[in-house]
């Protein structure tokens, strides 16, 4: 009976994810590989700032590197996330063609999660989220990023957290972001409550 249930646990998990994916999903069926910081991810960053402000133009409001390669000392998957902030995310035509034509591929559209979409790069390990401007999980990335950086205590408990759960099999790399929601969220009330230590 348990092992009927775990199968159509993961076969409604596998439907689910392939609703918001574009294309096919791919399980992962793996570990997490993470590796210690790299002192080239922000030019990395940079880079495809850059590239994504003259594709763009005005339509990219604001763009951030965020997720863990953004925050100096701490391990990672080597691929670096991005923030890009537009008008609109829902109005895919001020935007998705532009970066289709620059040799994006857009990989997740989830309309009921902040109308969020997630690009994959031309040519670097890149995840370009895009949301709308004013969407509440803008400021939430944007201030767990910034907790991370300057809280050395919360990012040796995220850090420790990702090593634990990286060994792990994951049918799916999302399943591994999932995991980690309850340590995110604790170090978030955890700042709501206290200053970040100066450094």
């Amino acid at each position: 009976m348990g092992a009927q249930t775990d199968a159509a646990n993961e076969e409604r998990r596998d439907q689910e994810l392939q609703s918001i994916t574009v294309g096919s999903l791919e399980p992962h069926n793996a570990s997490i590989t993470l590796v210690a910081y790299d002192p080239d991810w922000p030019g990395l960053f940079s880079r495809e700032a850059d590239r994504l402000r003259s594709i763009l133009g005005d339509a990219a409001l604001e763009i951030e590197h965020v997720g863990s390669t953004s925050v100096p000392g701490l391990m990672a998957k080597p691929i670096i996330d991005i923030l890009l902030i537009v008008p609109d995310s829902a109005d895919e035509r001020c935007y998705l063609p532009q970066l289709q034509g620059a040799g994006y591929v857009l990989r997740i559209r989830e309309p009921e999660w902040f109308e969020h979409r997630l690009f994959k790069g031309p040519d670097t390990a890149i995840n370009l989220h895009v949301f709308s401007a004013g969407a509440a999980e803008v400021q939430r990335m944007l201030r767990f990023r910034d907790r991370l950086r300057t809280d050395d205590a919360a990012r040796n408990r995220y850090e420790c957290v990702k090593r634990e759960l990286a060994v792990r099999t994951w049918r799916h790399v999302q399943d591994y972001a999932d995991a980690k929601t309850a340590v995110v969220d604790q170090i978030l009330d955890d700042a709501a409550g206290a200053p970040a230590p100066s450094g």
